[in-house]
């Protein structure tokens, strides 16, 4: 094997970073993945939010109405979108695995992208518009 440094591994692994040709298929992958890790942030303020209860009746309204500001619905429509998306692209993932998907799998990303913005801009009119 060859000897390594590590500046020579890191400038490596750097280079081949950004020389990465990225297909569809890749955004896809890239984008589940970091879908994956908003869902998880969030369960995780979930669970913390909800520890409210413990503090009371009073307290538990006062974050719940803390939760109707503008800033928090941006924040509920965005996690639509997450969960929209994630799980789109899951459906997406089995029918490539479990079918003859792969060779239409660009397609398939398509209507994913079409049907997720759709959802994504009918659930923006039911949060800020309704």
């Amino acid at each position: 094997m060859a000897n390594l440094t590590t500046s020579s591994f890191f400038s490596r692994w750097v280079e081949v970073l950004i020389n990465y040709r990225k297909h569809t298929g890749s955004w896809a992958w890239i984008l589940h993945r970091i879908t994956g890790l908003g869902l998880t942030i969030y369960i995780m303020m979930h669970i913390i939010a909800l520890t409210g209860l413990l503090k009371g009746e009073g307290a538990f309204n006062a974050e719940m109405a803390m939760f109707k500001s503008p800033f928090f619905l941006f924040g509920e429509w965005l996690l639509g979108a997450l969960v929209m998306f994630h799980a789109l692209n899951g459906i997406r993932i089995a029918l490539i695995d479990f079918g003859n998907g792969a060779r239409f799998h660009k397609e398939i990303l398509v209507f994913v992208y079409l049907i997720g913005v759709l959802m994504t801009a009918g659930m923006a009119y039911l949060i800020f518009l309704h």
